[in-house]
């Protein structure tokens, strides 16, 4: 394939190359050039293009010029990427008489976060003239100078640079002059005038001659100046200086009167035409005549005021000597004046803040701050280094020359550090260095990172039952590391089912304060243990949240008086009515009465009492304080009367206690009375004597199977007793109960620890409850109660349902005497299981 370099894709390829090069040899640095004076909206350069960036995210991006410069003089088109003249540039206004002159923009995109140096060369034009200081220059000339003498004359000046600065110059014709040039070191030209016929004052008193600079531009400018040259008469001989041009290389900052040169010149001349005195030339501007000052007797040049070699580096000083002669002679010498620089600035630190407040879970390497260091001096004094302190999470990463951006070094927490003041110093390279610095506040903004905690994970709480409805039970707070709405806690119920009921209908959560009311009175016959969890939330984005588990134990209050049980079918009014035979003795059980109560513990403990009554029944009979069982006090006689009513309180142990009444008929019928009773109940029941009989043989039958049954049951639940293996080892502390205790007969709850119960026959015992009426009652708080072990009380519950299952079948197939004895027999094989229990100790 062959390429045709005048085609336009020739020339692209080539323009990519040399970009491509010039990118590569630049260090990441895109370089554009521009002429001065360039019209608005004058191409520059496809910079998103050229730095490798989609048009399509030029705005997301946040696409951007930052410059210390002249940041308004260039603009970026954000829809074709670019770079185009926006004001009008001034070279000579941007960087005087530098021959260099660029731009320096910092192009800056967002997400993620880049920074590009781009350097815009600013190349100059031809619009600006040679220009001459004075519109005429004067020179006095005698008529007896020789021929080839040498007249300085003043220069022009173009504020342009380059070829454009280049100038030449053309001297009017004329008979008497020629125009020579002197070239300096830094190449600037000098126009000289070179007597070429000798001058007759008497011919030509004066001479206008124009001198005519032209700059080396296209098009080319030019400037010119009036030539006014009086003749005069007199003085043969000129002073004439050593040297027509001195260089002198001095430090900036010198003292005022200070010695810059002495200089010297010569008169051939005798006599007052001898005597000289030295002055600045016409042409010396006003700013170097402040600057220095010479003795017109002594040639001696000293400094009068300040100079700084950032004002200006090199001075041009044009010197006269003129003799005393008539007319007086003068003769010229140019004192070239080099300072040379001193580390007398400090570097200047500019923080431009980019990602400010910076989150916690910012990314290693994010860009936080751009920092820019300048240093008005020259070489060694002008270069400058950067350092940061401390250095923390932080570090400087050096991006051109003397710029640089603070990035981020290492994650960052706000909880432990919410801020960092961080100092940049920049220290430049003399002897003595001189520095500056800056201060960048880092505030670390907060994310939501930490979720609310609560001090422990779980609280139980003790409320008496038939509380008021509304009532405060517990207070939950969780505390959040984060601040601000991150830190805002708000509580809710964890939602569930407690039986056919939702919990909210229970209790509810105040959503900021974490109070947990109770919306309904709590009854402890219906629900002992209430558990729930709330949870804690805050209002971070996304929210994080834990819960917490609350207990509630519903505590019994004596709220139930005793319920006596239905009294046998056929009793009259409600009362039991009881046949005793007077024959019976002292002790004889002629009735039980039976209660129970809906409540626990010391509420439900209940006693009965044998209230007086008219009868005087109270001297004939008493009843068992927990039994219930009425029995006589002494043996019955013929002069007690033959019907008794009794009638038995039952309280329990409750404040205030509640009570109950059952009245009991007792009958007193003689023996023979009751023979005829059943006599005649035998005879009424003649007709069914063949169907007892076979009741009778069925009784016999099954009573000999219960025996069995009850003998079996007795040996079974001794061994699983005595067979349990304790679970802590066969002494030893148990798990915490909850003790229960009062002098005054009421129930209290306390924090104590239940000990188990060793006996060197059996193992431990871990289901007794004590209660010690020397403690005193404890106050309902808010304690932990940990839940009781239930390994240990397999045994006695496999126990207990036989023995239930047993006694029923007793009382269903046997007569009332069976019952009892298996009752008793099972009270005694309890109590001797637990026959080692101290004696002051009251057992349940």
């Amino acid at each position: 394939m062959v390429f045709r370099w005048s085609s336009p894709e020739a020339r692209c390829l080539l323009l990519s190359l040399l970009l491509l090069a010039f990118w590569e040899e630049g260090s990441g640095q895109l370089h554009y050039s521009v002429p001065e004076e360039a019209k608005h909206g004058t191409f520059v350069g496809r910079i998103a293009q050229d730095l490798g960036l989609e048009l399509a995210e030029l705005v997301p991006r946040l696409f951007r010029l930052a410059s210390k410069d002249r940041g308004d003089l260039l603009e970026v088109n954000l829809q074709n990427g670019i770079l185009f003249v926006n004001s009008r540039i001034d070279r000579e206004e941007l960087c005087g008489r530098s021959v260099e002159c660029s731009i320096h923009l910092e192009v800056i995109v967002d997400r993620p976060l880049q920074v590009f140096h781009v350097e815009v060369e600013v190349k100059d034009i031809n619009d600006n003239p040679p220009m001459f200081s004075v519109k005429e220059q004067k020179l006095s000339i005698p008529e007896s100078r020789l021929l080839d003498s040498r007249f300085p004359l003043e220069g022009a000046s173009d504020a342009d640079v380059g070829e454009n600065a280049m100038l030449t110059y053309k001297l009017s014709p004329n008979e008497f002059f020629i125009l020579d040039i002197i070239k300096t070191k830094d190449k600037d030209k000098f126009p000289v005038l070179v007597l070429r016929k000798l001058l007759d004052r008497e011919e030509n008193p004066q001479l206008k001659l124009l001198l005519t600079a032209t700059d080396g531009g296209k098009p080319e400018f030019t400037g010119s100046v009036s030539l006014l040259i009086l003749v005069l008469d007199a003085n043969d001989n000129a002073p004439v200086f050593d040297r027509p041009v001195y260089e002198v290389k001095m430090y900036e900052n010198q003292a005022n009167q200070t010695l810059v040169i002495w200089l010297n010149a010569s008169d051939a001349d005798e006599g007052i035409n001898k005597e000289m005195m030295y002055s600045f030339s016409s042409l010396v501007p006003p700013m170097v005549r402040r600057k220095f000052q010479i003795n017109e007797r002594t040639g001696e040049i000293k400094v009068n005021d300040a100079i700084d070699f950032e004002d200006s580096n090199a001075y041009e000083i044009l010197v006269d000597v003129t003799d005393k002669g008539n007319p007086p002679m003068v003769g010229h010498c140019t004192v070239l004046v080099e300072l040379l620089d001193e580390n007398d600035n400090s570097p200047e630190v500019v923080v431009t803040s980019l990602s400010l407040p910076v989150k916690e879970d910012a990314l290693v390497g994010t860009v936080i701050a751009l920092i820019s260091v300048s240093d008005q001096d020259s070489g060694s004094n002008g270069q400058v280094t950067c350092s940061l302190t401390p250095h923390g999470p932080f570090k400087l990463v050096s991006t051109y020359k003397n710029y640089y951006s603070l990035v981020l070094d290492s994650v960052l927490d706000r909880e432990s550090v919410s801020g960092f003041e961080l100092v940049v110093t920049a220290r430049d390279g003399g002897s003595p260095s001189l520095w500056a610095t800056a201060s960048v506040s880092v505030e670390v903004a907060d994310v939501n990172d930490n979720a609310p905690a609560f001090p422990q994970p779980e609280y139980t709480v003790f409320v008496k039952e038939n509380n008021p409805p509304g009532c405060h039970i517990f207070t939950v707070s969780a505390q959040d590391a984060d601040t601000q709405e991150n830190a805002q806690v708000s509580y809710s119920l964890v939602e569930r089912r407690v039986g056919e009921r939702a919990l909210s209908s229970y209790v509810s959560v105040h959503g900021e304060s974490g109070k947990v009311y109770a919306l309904q009175p709590l009854d402890h016959e219906e629900l002992e243990l209430l558990q729930f969890q709330v949870s804690a939330r805050d209002a971070g984005v996304p929210p994080l949240g834990s819960n917490v588990t609350l207990l509630v134990f519903v505590l019994d209050e004596n709220d139930n008086a005793p319920a006596l049980l239905t009294p046998p079918a056929g009793s009259a009014g409600g009362a039991v009515t009881e046949l005793v035979p007077r024959s019976v003795g002292a002790g004889h059980v002629v009735a039980k009465v039976r209660a129970v109560d809906a409540d626990s513990g010391y509420n439900a403990w209940l006693s009965y009492e044998l209230q007086p009554t008219a009868g005087g029944g109270r001297s004939l009979f008493r009843v068992g304080l927990y039994t219930g069982e009425i029995s006589t006090t002494r043996a019955l006689d013929e002069a007690d009367p033959s019907r008794q009513s009794l009638l038995v309180l039952v309280r329990d142990h409750g404040e205030p206690p509640l009570t109950a009444t059952a009245t009991v008929l007792v009958s007193l019928t003689e023996s023979g009375q009751a023979q005829k009773v059943s006599s005649r109940a035998l005879a009424g029941s003649a007709v069914q004597e063949a169907a007892l009989v076979d009741v009778n043989v069925y009784l016999i039958i099954a009573i000999c199977a219960v025996s069995s049954l009850l003998v079996l049951t007795l040996l079974l639940y001794t061994a699983l007793r005595c067979s349990a293996p304790p679970s802590e080892g066969e002494c030893g502390p148990g798990k915490p109960r909850l003790v229960c205790s009062s002098a005054v007969g009421s129930w209290s709850y306390s924090q104590q620890r239940g000990q188990r119960v060793c006996s060197g026959e059996g193992p431990p015992k871990t289901d007794l409850m004590a209660f010690s009426p020397s403690l005193p009652p404890c106050p309902v708080v808010e304690v932990e109660v940990e839940d009781q072990s239930v390994e240990g009380n397999q045994s006695r519950k496999v126990g207990c349902y036989i023995f239930i299952f047993v006694f029923c079948v007793v009382n269903i197939f046997s007569h009332r005497i069976f019952s009892n004895i298996y009752l008793r027999i099972f009270l005694f094989f309890e109590y001797r299981l637990y026959s080692n229990v101290p004696s002051n100790t009251f057992v349940i």
